[in-house]
């Protein structure tokens, strides 16, 4: 018998029609006077290297007051999820790199429009301002996070029904809360932000990072909520909507596994404590993280979900299978102030 070892043809053609269609929106946008404009994203990076993170899209010049990071966000105007679905990405645009106001070097924007370089620049540990420009456009700062050499604990937490509750794995409730829910309305799990900011006041110059299978197009509106509920700063790492060479859509899990293999390798010094939900995913994804690395996991924190939220989730993974893994522990509680107390208990906090 003869196999069929041709690739399926259809995830090409679906990404040659996203490229029509942007195609066509783009000269669209540039014919209503819209130009590239950076959006930067909080990030991180050691004393030897940076990574940028931003993304390009078409805008407004009077709308580019917008795309500076703002820690203050209680001037903030109110926001449709919507919108931030419907700008325009710029692919393949080049950006200035700025750091502390000294120029570094350009990078170049993905087929997403999005930016997710790795710099090499020396800098001191601590907060520092990360410029980005491209062409004309005014310049935009984002902060960045430069991990200390000697850093021994990080945290690393999802955030949908993990720190914002959003039912998010139902498809019409995701829907909603995405495009149509005013990002104000969007509600904090109760206990989480306290919880997460002893942490980093009991670990001073840790690092936090929030990773989510969530799409780049909500950055901005993620990181006004993280604010505004008072969350420690720290990275988005979030992913890309659309078709790719191989496959209609991409995988989020395949996201986060990548991302967390990423971390351990750029950071092998530090254990992370691991946040998550039990709503069938996150839990898998540790488990096998912890196994593989159990020098880099300090312990790891499931949020159990209620009753409803997890009828929305589609059930709960198998939390008994996770009790033990490497001698990594976990913790498990429906809220930040149980599972603060699980952290004592560990000496963690």
């Amino acid at each position: 018998m003869i196999s069929n070892t041709q690739p399926d043809p259809r995830p090409r053609l679906a990404a040659r029609l996203e490229g029509w269609v942007h195609g066509r929106r783009a000269r669209r946008a540039v014919s209503h006077g819209k130009t590239p404009s950076v959006i930067p994203y909080l990030s991180y990076g050691s004393t030897e290297w940076v990574r940028v993170l931003g993304r390009v899209l078409y805008l407004k010049r009077e709308s580019r007051e917008h795309t500076r990071f703002r820690p203050d966000v209680a001037e903030v105007s109110r926001v449709r999820g919507w919108r931030t679905f419907t700008s325009v990405s710029v692919p393949h645009q080049p950006v200035r790199v700025l750091i502390d106001g000294e120029p570094v070097t350009e990078v170049v924007t993905d087929r997403g429009g999005v930016i997710d370089s790795i710099v090499p620049v020396s800098l001191s540990p601590g907060w520092h301002t990360l410029t980005l420009q491209a062409g004309d456009s005014e310049a935009a700062d984002a902060p960045i996070d430069v991990v200390k050499p000697n850093a021994q604990f990080g945290i690393i937490s999802d955030i949908d029904d993990t720190i914002l509750i959003t039912a998010l794995p139902r498809p019409f409730v995701a829907a909603w809360n995405s495009f149509v829910l005013d990002e104000h309305a969007r509600s904090a799990t109760p206990g989480m932000a306290v919880m997460l900011d002893h942490l980093v006041a009991r670990h001073p110059g840790s690092p936090i990072v929030y990773l989510s299978t969530g799409a780049w197009n909500a950055a901005p509106a993620l990181s006004r909520f993280l604010a505004r509920n008072l969350y420690p700063m720290g990275a988005l790492l979030l992913t890309d909507w659309g078709p790719t060479h191989d496959r209609w859509f991409r995988s989020g899990r395949e996201h986060k596994r990548r991302e967390l293999k990423r971390l351990a390798e750029e950071f092998p010094g530090i254990k992370w404590i691991l946040i998550g939900d039990d709503g069938q995913r996150d839990e898998a994804l540790y488990h096998e993280f912890a196994t593989a690395h159990p020098d880099n996991v300090a312990a790891v924190m499931i949020r159990q979900l209620s009753v409803g939220e997890a009828v929305l989730a589609g059930g709960r993974s198998k939390a008994h299978l996770h009790r033990s893994t490497s001698g990594v522990p976990w913790l498990y509680g429906p809220d930040g102030a149980t599972l603060r107390e699980e952290l004592r208990k560990l000496d963690l906090l």
